[in-house]
């Protein structure tokens, strides 16, 4: 699994930070999380390919986390795309969605099916599923959780050598193929340890401190998490549904989470690194994202 944080700003774009955009690269297809202005733009200019975009999630529609969806989509039909797109959002999904597909004349050439979706639901996929949870925000706003289903077990490969298994044995074996060892037949199974849970990825959306998100994310892989201010003014952050990198960061850490990236940084911080910091005090696997910054998340 790749990550790649396309935009990390807060509110509206900056000269350092583009809008939220979130962009996670599953193997089998490529799954968006927000789709601020300049998401397309962003995408030229990372590793991953907008093209490959198969299902968008969108927290909330505040404009920093949706208005990139005309553009998007404009180029998707242009660059003649044919695969169906799916879109998934809060309860207002349908009605916003649909509202920002329809601006400007242009020529649908793939199927877009809108998913309105509830806190507390979860949605089956090829190969993981998504759990949503409400976000504390003004407008409908939910928090989502990928996680992938549970992985076949390590490979023993030291108790493979002391069975004498060697060459394309040894590689059929890790292939998940029986071999035969004198005049009995093992399988790979017998060589395979416990299964291993998925890896999982939780994305806040904005939200201030919010219990439904700590349970969401709990002993989640990844968490990636609003972090709009530092602790200084984190009770005005608040009030407007944000969080400061503080509260982000003991969330993370009663949700035992293993890493925390904080996004969403409002344009009053031109550098990150002290939000960072503040993070890294009260749960040290702390890091501040940043645009175009590529993150690979391995198999545990």
């Amino acid at each position: 699994m790749r990550l790649t944080f396309l935009g990390t700003a807060g509110s509206w774009p900056t000269k350092e930070r583009s809008a939220s955009a979130i962009a996670l690269d599953t193997e089998r297809e490529l799954v968006l999380f927000d789709c601020g202005e300049g998401t397309q733009r962003q995408f030229f200019q990372s590793t991953a390919s907008f093209m490959r975009v198969r299902r968008i999630f969108i927290t909330h529609f505040h404009g920093d986390h949706f208005l990139g969806l005309p553009g998007l989509v404009q180029s998707m039909n242009l660059n003649n795309r044919t695969e169906p797109l799916d879109i998934y959002g809060p309860p207002d999904a349908k009605e916003m969605v649909e509202r920002a597909l329809h601006l400007g004349y242009y020529t649908q050439r793939f199927p877009i099916q809108i998913h309105p979706l509830a806190p507390d639901q979860t949605v089956e996929l090829d190969g993981y599923r998504i759990r949503t949870a409400h976000a504390e925000h003004p407008v409908p706003t939910i928090a989502y959780r990928l996680e992938e289903g549970p992985k076949r077990g390590r490979f023993n490969a030291e108790r493979a050598r002391a069975m004498g298994i060697k060459g394309k044995d040894f590689a059929r074996l890790e292939l998940g193929e029986p071999v035969h060892v004198g005049d009995r037949i093992v399988h790979a199974a017998d060589l395979q340890g416990p299964p291993r849970p998925g890896r999982s990825i939780v994305y806040s959306g904005d939200t201030s401190p919010c219990e439904d998100i700590r349970r969401l994310a709990h002993r989640a892989t990844l968490l990636i998490h609003e972090a709009t201010t530092s602790s200084d003014i984190e009770a005005e952050a608040n009030k407007w549904g944000h969080s400061s990198a503080r509260q982000a960061a003991q969330l993370a850490s009663d949700a035992q989470v293993e890493t925390l990236f904080l996004t969403h940084f409002s344009s009053r911080y031109k550098e990150v690194e002290p939000l960072e910091t503040e993070a890294r005090v009260l749960f040290p696997p702390s890091q501040a994202a940043r645009d175009l910054l590529d993150h690979l998340i391995r198999q545990p």
